[in-house]
């Protein structure tokens, strides 16, 4: 797959997409515009799977929506009210240190920039762009899983890990897309490019992917 593939592409993911729940943390940045729910979102997202982040963010948004009021909810508050997402006790302890952090370095102001999101404790790439582009709708692409291995499926990319995965789609995507392309792809990868044994028979983008390290199909 190419850039002279692409456009046709994205168009198409656009509209296959539809039949699906779109990511937690998209819901969130839909629903509030709020850059600071967005972080706290993406943090509890993390190797969580969509239903549980969008409830147990739903209970930790009723107890605090600030960075002042979350700061002052006791790590036990916060570990019940995320509970059972993935690795809530160490969340809630970072979520807490993330906003001291935002209260004593950044005047309690969530920041556009990703070196400065990277700064903040349990901010990775993958969160530091998802606040920067659905927070602020400011040009980043959010690289995870399943970006990372269904643009090397599309043979778009060849890179190793996400990291490589976001530089080499900043140099090649058209950056008209860089915003959407991990709503399109994670709902996409959830239910029809799987991790393994992908549904290539009903996929409608299967003429331009070149299924790099499939072994098994369906």
């Amino acid at each position: 797959m190419t850039n002279r593939h692409i456009h046709g592409v994205i168009t198409e993911l656009r509209r296959v997409v539809r039949r699906w729940p779109p990511p937690a943390v998209g819901v969130v940045a839909h629903e509030t515009r709020d850059p600071f729910r967005v972080l706290v979102s993406c943090v509890l997202s993390l190797r969580t799977k969509d239903a549980t982040t969008t409830t147990a963010s739903a209970r930790l948004f009723a107890l605090a929506t600030t960075q002042d009021a979350l700061g002052r909810l006791s790590s036990d508050t916060i570990e019940q009210a995320i509970y059972p997402v993935a690795f809530y006790r160490t969340k809630a302890r970072s979520l807490r240190a993330l906003c001291a952090e935002l209260l004593t370095r950044f005047h309690g102001m969530v920041p556009n920039e990703i070196d400065a999101l990277l700064s903040l404790p349990g901010v990775g790439r993958k969160t530091a762009n998802l606040v920067v582009t659905l927070g602020f709708g400011a040009p980043g692409i959010c690289v995870d899983t399943h970006v990372h291995r269904i643009t090397n499926r599309w043979g778009y990319v060849a890179t190793r890990s996400p990291d490589e995965t976001e530089q080499a789609l900043r140099r090649k995507l058209p950056r008209p897309y860089w915003i959407e392309l991990n709503d399109l792809l994670v709902p996409y990868g959830q239910f029809l490019c799987t991790p393994t044994a992908p549904f290539c028979g009903r996929c409608s983008i299967s003429p331009w992917c070149r299924q790099a390290a499939v072994t098994r199909r369906r």
